[in-house]
């Protein structure tokens, strides 16, 4: 049997419009919507019957039962989840979208029957819930001058055609900088109270250990950028990714540290990232700054937690006993370049395994400041932890400073200057709007 063959076949089971007829060839030629296939098919089945070509209202179709004629209504419904048009207030700025469907059983059966019945493949051309997708997609894009991304778009629609809903999920934003922090004592994320789970109260009293706040700090590099995103972006909840985070009594300063700030269900996408910047400095008033926000994609996220970065820090380090500017110098330079044993130190054994990590000391220097006190630049690996670098932690970093100077040696204040990746910068153009 011919192709004609086959579509007289199928419009022999009843009434069906071009669509549900096209969709069975829909594997066939370019160009073409199903309707048109199914209309061409007619068509020319007619033209060699000597008959008149039949026209079929999706609304008599037995197959979809009218549904191949909703499109556009369908995609009305959606765009005005987004629009605003029925209440200002839930408009939603995006660029890119999807659309799903819901297929109802009904016309899964129908499908099936319908290919069954002219004795086709039951996979011949393309199911009905692909073209609905694909229909009422292009209506939509051209309603909202909007381009369709079938990986993470902006705003993504789930038409549930038997429940007669629009769901509308809007993905979230990100914007990604890097932040300096200029006072210590401050995390990077915010610290809920453990003592009673960041409520803020024990009982029917205040949390003595928190002042009744919720948290062990006042401050965070989270709570003095995030919510001014947040607000901005008009979304529901921020989060806050940093690449890694230094110790909250530790500044991080010069090239400062790539985070990530991601907004739930924004409502706003579009925003002036300078103006951005300048109002999260304004509300972190000189204890936190930022620069360099930009739009991203979601992948900068896992970037940002994932990338191998390197590390430069500087120690205010003090002895217990003298220590010459010789034996300084000779001690830092056999730390440069070394590989350093480090188990889990005493610090952070309640929330890190137990393990030996090895870690790379990059470069070293050191300036004696007197017999007892020196400031010591180390650049290293991510993840070797420059205090125990410094003390050698009661054996459990091997070599250190204080080992290989003969003397007890403490880190009295730290500050990181630089995190970059290992091999490729964060700031790949890939990863931003």
């Amino acid at each position: 049997m011919g192709i004609l063959d086959d579509a007289r076949a199928l419009t022999e089971g009843g009434p069906l419009c071009d669509a549900c007829l096209g969709r069975v060839f829909a594997d066939r030629s370019y160009g073409l919507t199903n309707a048109e296939r199914g209309r061409s098919l007619r068509v020319a089945a007619a033209l060699e019957d000597d008959d008149e070509p039949e026209d079929v209202d999706p609304a008599d179709c037995w197959v979809c039962e009218g549904l191949c004629g909703q499109f556009d209504e369908w995609a009305e419904r959606a765009a005005a989840t987004v629009d605003g048009s029925e209440d200002e207030a839930d408009a939603v700025e995006f660029e890119t979208y999807q659309v799903g469907t819901r297929t109802p059983p009904l016309v899964e059966e129908n499908e099936a029957l319908l290919r069954e019945m002219a004795d086709l493949p039951e996979d011949a051309g393309e199911p009905f819930k692909s073209e609905f997708n694909r229909e009422v997609g292009k209506r939509f894009g051209r309603l909202t001058d909007t381009t369709v991304d079938f990986g993470r778009p902006d705003v993504q629609f789930v038409l549930d055609i038997e429940d007669d809903t629009v769901e509308t999920e809007v993905n979230s934003a990100f914007v990604y900088g890097r932040y300096r922090k200029l006072v210590r004592d401050i995390p990077q994320t915010e610290w809920p109270c453990r003592e009673c789970d960041g409520s803020g109260r024990q009982g029917r009293q205040a949390c003595d250990h928190c002042g009744g706040s919720g948290y062990l700090y006042e401050d965070s590099v989270e709570g003095l950028s995030a919510p001014v995103v947040r607000d901005v972006m008009d979304g529901v909840e921020a989060l806050f990714h940093g690449a890694g985070r230094e110790d909250v009594d530790a500044l991080m300063l010069e090239t400062g540290r790539p985070f990530v700030i991601e907004i739930k269900e924004p409502r706003r996408r579009d925003v002036d990232v300078d103006r951005l910047e300048g109002d999260i400095n304004a509300f972190a008033d000189g204890k936190v700054e930022v620069e360099g926000l930009r739009l991203a994609e979601h992948d900068m996220v896992e970037r940002v937690k994932g990338l191998d970065a390197s590390k430069t820090y500087r120690a205010e380090v003090e002895f217990d006993a003298d220590v010459s500017a010789e034996a300084l110098s000779e001690a830092v330079e056999t730390l440069s370049g070394s590989t350093i044993e480090q188990y889990t130190p005493h610090r952070v054994d309640h929330r890190r395994a137990s393990l030996t990590r090895t870690r790379h000391v990059y470069d070293a220097s050191a300036e004696h400041v007197d017999a007892r006190h020196a400031t010591v630049e180390i650049h290293g690996e991510g993840g070797l932890y420059i205090k125990e670098l410094v003390s050698g932690d009661e054996g459990r970093t091997d070599p250190s400073l204080a080992d290989l100077l003969g003397v007890s040696a403490v880190v009295t204040a730290l500050d990181v200057l630089a995190v970059e990746g290992e091999d490729e910068p964060f700031e790949r153009e890939e990863f931003f709007r």
